[in-house]
């Protein structure tokens, strides 16, 4: 079994007070740092973006994932890279033809059943070339369709919540998909939305190595037991 590694989403730090939240997660034993980029197209509200990742860069040496809920992420790569961000996850909902219930604007959550992987790969190369790592993310309804891909990919995040929103609750089908990628997939897999102490177990024993953390950790009276018992999993 692969060590688990705990993902801190600042979506839910004060951004008043950035600078301490960021140290925060880091000793509190955080591995990364994850920037949730939200558009107000592909999702439903508007975030941050570029800026947010340059700010938080001088402020930690742990790895800063951007993940761009956005429409169109091939424009937007090279900013986030610049911005400091080591991997950057991308929507497979962003690179196949959509469902009719989410192909208009304001239609949500977004979902395909299939992907272009020629389109996704010129993505994948971008990144690649840079030096950086790319992970490809699942919305809850999206099947798993990474094959043509998934060799290429350093890891995978699956959604446990239709994205736009925190303090979500979780939803437990997605535990199939994540059983299913683990059976054919060796690199990480992650997972996003509803992480708590009764959730994460559950997502660890159906094949996850990497749990985000958002409201859950912020939360926390006490943070650092929080990374502490998720690290703990991975000797359940």
């Amino acid at each position: 079994m692969k060590d688990i590694k705990v993902n801190i989403s600042v979506l839910c730090a004060n951004f008043a007070k950035l600078s301490e939240e960021v140290k925060r997660c880091e000793d509190a034993g955080a591995n990364m740092i994850h920037v949730d980029v939200m558009d107000g197209h592909f999702v439903p509200v508007i975030t941050v973006g570029p800026m947010i990742v340059e700010a938080i860069r001088p402020l930690t040496r742990l790895p800063i994932e951007a993940h761009l809920m956005i429409e169109n992420p091939s424009n937007h790569i090279d900013l986030f890279i610049e911005a400091g961000a080591d991997i950057i996850s991308l929507h497979a909902e962003c690179y196949g033809e959509r469902r009719a219930s989410c192909r208009e604007y304001g239609q949500f959550p977004k979902e395909v059943d299939s992907i272009d992987s020629a389109l996704f790969q010129k993505d994948i190369h971008k990144i690649k070339d840079k030096g950086k790592k790319v992970f490809c993310v699942l919305n809850p309804g999206t099947p798993l369709c990474l094959e043509p891909v998934l060799d290429d990919l350093d890891g995978v995040l699956i959604m446990s919540v239709n994205p736009g929103f925190a303090k979500q609750k979780f939803m437990p089908e997605v535990l199939a998909k994540v059983k299913a990628l683990r059976a054919v997939y060796s690199g990480d897999i992650s997972i996003d939305g509803g992480i708590n102490e009764k959730t994460a177990p559950l997502a660890v024993e159906a094949g996850v190595n990497i749990l985000s953390a958002a409201s859950y950790f912020f939360g926390a009276e006490d943070p650092a037991q929080v990374v502490r018992y998720l690290k703990g999993l991975s000797g359940a």
